[in-house]
């Protein structure tokens, strides 16, 4: 099962999108296990990580989150604002594939 974890800037605002991500992965049949947190917690969250997505609002802490993340060889990206806006939760899923090296067929 892939772990993916959605940071935003209080942890709600990407709730819509990680239930598309959870309807796209059902779709494909692919195990996943997804949730939203503030990016805050990123730093407490990330040891039980595959994947990190960050939301584009807080874009601006992606060098300190990639630091974070280094340190437990968890990859991290952030999410393109037009996936994030049109919730699109195939193109996410996409992404958080791609991130953790995972081929899925369609």
């Amino acid at each position: 099962m892939l772990k993916i974890g959605l940071f935003c800037a209080a942890g709600f605002s990407t709730g819509m999108l990680v239930n598309n991500i959870k309807l796209a992965a059902e779709k494909r049949q692919i195990a996943i296990d997804v949730n939203a947190h503030p990016q805050s917690s990123l730093q407490n969250c990330v040891a039980d990580l595959d994947v990190a997505l960050l939301g584009p609002q807080v874009s601006y802490t992606l060098n300190q989150s990639e630091a974070i993340c280094k340190e437990h060889n968890v990859p991290i990206a952030v999410i393109p604002m037009a996936d994030y806006g049109m919730l699109d939760g195939e193109k996410v899923l996409n992404l958080a594939l791609s991130l953790a090296k995972v081929e899925v067929t369609q």
